[in-house]
């Protein structure tokens, strides 16, 4: 008897654990939404300020200079804008200065044109360049110093004799010092006959003597 309790309370069992498994199983039921692990936040953005209001330029425009270079290349070559005299300077007309509207004006001194330079260098004397003539003789005054020291000498002098007969430079080849600047200033004051080459002057070089003799 006891054996058929125990064996009945085990089947009784068995079946409560099936039903207690099997009904959750089978039921038709629908099951609740699971909640999701994510929420989404709106967030609203705070005011944008106002924009800043615009900044007026103190930026000064320069004119266009008349005389800056051109941006496009001109056509052609324009002639010059001509320029007006100004009547504030004082011009030179025919060696007069004007100064305005004076009554008195200066007179200016125009010094002369210095005499014109021969372009041809000077030929030595030799060969078929005869030394020409001297037509003024200048004798030179003996320095006092040189003659109260008793000095006596010749100075030996290179002479340029122009196209004219003048003796236009004088260098000194032979010295005596205290007789070189009476000697210079004397041939200075010479004068010779014109050079002529194929018919035509030109200017020469030649050597000249001046002798100091104390008598």
């Amino acid at each position: 008897m006891r054996t058929y309790t125990i064996a009945l309370s085990i089947v009784v069992h068995v079946l409560a654990a099936c039903a207690a498994v099997m009904v959750p199983v089978l039921a038709t039921d629908e099951l609740p939404a699971p909640r999701t692990a994510t929420e989404f936040i709106q967030v609203v953005p705070p005011p944008q300020p106002p924009p800043p209001a615009p900044v007026k330029s103190t930026q000064v425009v320069q004119p266009a200079q008349t005389d800056a270079a051109p941006l496009d290349v001109p056509n052609g070559i324009q002639p010059e804008p001509a320029i007006a005299p100004d009547v504030d300077a004082a011009p030179i007309v025919h060696g007069i200065i004007s100064f305005g509207n004076c009554d008195s004006c200066a007179i200016a001194d125009v010094p002369p044109p210095p005499p014109p330079m021969s372009s041809q260098e000077p030929i030595h004397v030799g060969g078929n360049i005869k030394p020409p003539q001297k037509l003024t003789d200048v004798a030179p005054v003996y320095p006092p110093i040189a003659r109260a020291a008793r000095v006596e000498g010749v100075v030996i002098l290179e002479a340029v004799i122009g196209e004219d007969g003048s003796v236009r430079e004088v260098k000194v080849l032979r010295s005596v010092p205290l007789l070189d600047s009476a000697a210079s200033d004397a041939v200075r004051q010479w004068r010779f006959t014109p050079t002529l080459l194929n018919g035509e002057a030109v200017p020469v070089v030649m050597t000249v003597t001046v002798a100091f003799r104390l008598r």
